[in-house]
């Protein structure tokens, strides 16, 4: 009898048999994971990631989780104090104003340079994009519209032929897109973004760099109005204290 045999299925067994997989693989694996959540808010802000509870959720070790952390430490996605443990990285208001207002200077320039480079092609993706923004609003709910949306503004973002810039936007954009749990929760809400859609599509469309940069920026809210309404539905709990606050 071969002693090498293992076709019993005693393998299939084994409480650690996950761990066989390259610890940088699963570590890198948790950390995708664990980084949608956050940034997709089903993970919130100040919420506390235990490493034990989610070594047993990913049926691994300690290490390979710690390492996750560690990883999304880097990114200022969590937070790791002596004592304290670890949790989901809050942004003070101070820095969520200066990340939305940079989010709304560097769309607004997007969207000019998609007006100075526009073609029949761009245009055509606008109104199809279009088309999906008004679909969404009529027949779906908060995230058929907030899908639409985000196509929406990669078409303006394909439009402005800047990956660079595209870029730019799409990461400012993950860091504060937990603040934002009740977007297009209500009609008025969907209504206010597809007629904002709307206005910058024709801008771009016709080629008016100066309207299309004027629409892009009352779109996003940035401004002390449009920040303050966008503050006003934001838990309180969701943020730091800013450096030298009372």
């Amino acid at each position: 009898m071969d002693t090498n045999d293992t076709s019993d299925g005693s393998n299939e067994l084994d409480p650690t048999a996950d761990e066989a997989r390259p610890r940088v693989g699963r570590a890198a694996e948790i950390r995708a994971t664990l980084q949608e959540e956050v940034e997709s808010g089903k993970l919130a802000p100040g919420d506390i990631l235990d490493e034990r509870a989610l070594a047993e959720r990913f049926h691994v070790s300690r290490t390979p989780v710690r390492e996750a952390l560690q990883q999304l430490a880097a990114l200022d996605l969590v937070r790791i104090a002596p004592r304290q443990g670890v949790s989901v990285a809050r942004l003070s208001i101070g820095k969520l104003r200066a990340v939305m207002e940079a989010i709304g200077e560097l769309e607004a320039a997007c969207a000019k340079l998609a007006a100075r480079r526009v073609d029949d092609a761009s245009r055509r993706r606008l109104d199809e994009a279009l088309a999906r923004c008004q679909d969404a609003a009529i027949n779906g709910g908060a995230a058929e519209y907030a899908l639409a949306n985000s196509l929406f503004h990669e078409a303006v973002y394909a439009g402005s032929r800047n990956e660079y810039l595209a870029d730019q936007i799409r990461v400012a954009r993950r860091l504060v897109q937990r603040y934002r749990p009740r977007d297009f929760q209500n009609a008025a809400q969907i209504n206010k973004s597809l007629q904002d859609h709307l206005k910058i599509a024709r801008a771009i469309q016709s080629g008016d760099e100066t309207l299309a940069t004027q629409v892009m920026a009352l779109h996003v809210p940035a401004g002390s109005t449009g920040f303050s309404e966008f503050l006003a539905a934001v838990p309180a709990s969701f943020f730091e204290t800013d450096p030298g606050a009372a």
